[in-house]
C-alpha cells in the first residue's frame, strides 16, 4: 500500500488503506437498504437518518470487517450463504443424534482416526469457515490446515482414504462455500 494517492495495482483504488474502501461501500449500501426495509418508509427523515447511521457504521467498522472482503456479495453468494446455514443446521442435528446414539450404545462402537481431507477452497476465510463448520459438527474436529489439506479427528472414521473422507466430511459444506468465496 502506498500513501501517495496513486492507483494501487492490487486493488485499483486510490490512497492509503484503499482495500477496505470497496468493503465500506458495500457495507454502507447494505445497511442503508436494510434501514429502509426495516422502516418501510421513503420519507426524507428516514432517508437522512439512514444515510447518517449507515455512513457512521461503515466508516468506523469497515476496516474490522476485512474478513468479509472475499465474500461474493451477489444474489448467488447470498443464496449460498443462506443454504450453507440451513445445511449446517441440518448436519448439526444429524450429527448430534448420531453421537447421542453412539454414546448410549453399551458397546460404544467408536473407531477414531485423524483423517486427511482435501479442500478446493483457496480463500483463507472460506477455509476457516469450512474448518469451523467441521469442528462445530459433533463427531469431527479440525486439528490442522496445511495448504489444500485439513486434518480432521473423526470419532467414527468410515474411511481413512482421502477421497472418501473428503466426500463424507467436506463436500456438503464446500459446495456452498465455493459459491460464497469462489
Amino acid at each position: 500500500m502506498s500513501d501517495t494517492g496513486l492507483l494501487s495495482k492490487e486493488t485499483g483504488t486510490k490512497g492509503p488503506g484503499a482495500p477496505w474502501r470497496p468493503l465500506a461501500t458495500r457495507l454502507f449500501a447494505t445497511l442503508f437498504l436494510f434501514w429502509i426495509l426495516l422502516n418501510g418508509s421513503l420519507s426524507i427523515a428516514t432517508l437522512i437518518s439512514g444515510l447518517v447511521v449507515a455512513g457512521v457504521i461503515a466508516i468506523f467498522f469497515a476496516r474490522n470487517l476485512s474478513f468479509l472482503s472475499g465474500f461474493h456479495l451477489t444474489p448467488a453468494g447470498i443464496g449460498a450463504a443462506l443454504l450453507f446455514i440451513g445445511y449446517f443446521l441440518k448436519e448439526l442435528v444429524k450429527a448430534n443424534l448420531a453421537l447421542a446414539k453412539l454414546v448410549l450404545t453399551p458397546a460404544l462402537p467408536v473407531d477414531p482416526a485423524i483423517v486427511k481431507v482435501r479442500t478446493k477452497l483457496t480463500d483463507p476465510v472460506g477455509r476457516l469457515l469450512l474448518a469451523n463448520a467441521i469442528t462445530l459438527t459433533p463427531g469431527t474436529l479440525t486439528c490442522e490446515i496445511k495448504g489444500e489439506f485439513l486434518y480432521v479427528h473423526w470419532v467414527v472414521a468410515q474411511s481413512t482414504d482421502i477421497e472418501v473422507a473428503t466426500q463424507e466430511i467436506v463436500a456438503g459444506f464446500e459446495r456452498y462455500l465455493e459459491v460464497m468465496y469462489g
